[in-house]
């Protein structure tokens, strides 16, 4: 994947300001400072980016499907219950991640950085790092329970 973007960013030309206008130097600020067509660099970035975040989103879908119908032959309510939370954090982890790249990586004909852009690109290097382990922690009590400790000020000697 690098490679194949690599060698089609060597085609362009770049001869204005050479002044990235985001927070790192990716591909589509890269686009954003070539002076040459730029439209076969995105319909690639598309269809790789489509085969790398669609073959796995379809994946995902096709298990929670699986795990949707195991679910719910589960007998007990609260089983069900217990169930689902778990899906509901691995989904909501999976929803970011691939919802902030394919914002990133997946519009086509991208003119001008924008701040939006710059939101989105810190969201998914720095946010969601640090979300994915606080998602999963917090589903276990002993962490919530010290959380609310440390939240409401009270301290315990052991």
């Amino acid at each position: 994947n690098a490679l194949t973007h690599t060698i089609a960013l060597s085609t362009l030309n770049f001869c204005g300001p050479n002044e990235v206008n985001h927070f790192y130097c990716d591909l589509p600020q890269l686009f954003q400072l070539s002076c040459s067509s730029t439209q076969l660099n995105e319909l690639l970035l598309f269809g790789v980016g489509f085969i790398m975040a669609g073959s796995p989103v379809v994946l995902i879908i096709i298990s929670y499907i699986h795990v949707a119908a195991a679910v719910l032959r589960i007998r007990s309510v609260e089983g069900r219950k217990k169930a689902f939370s778990t899906c509901g954090s691995h989904l909501t982890v999976v929803c970011l991640f691939y919802g902030t790249g394919i914002f990133n990586y997946m519009r086509l004909g991208s003119e001008e950085a924008s701040d939006q852009d710059k939101g989105v690109g810190v969201f998914n290097t720095v946010i969601n790092p640090m979300l994915n382990p606080l998602i999963y922690s917090l589903r276990n009590p002993d962490v919530k329970g010290a959380l609310w400790r440390v939240l409401m000020g009270k301290r315990s000697l052991t």
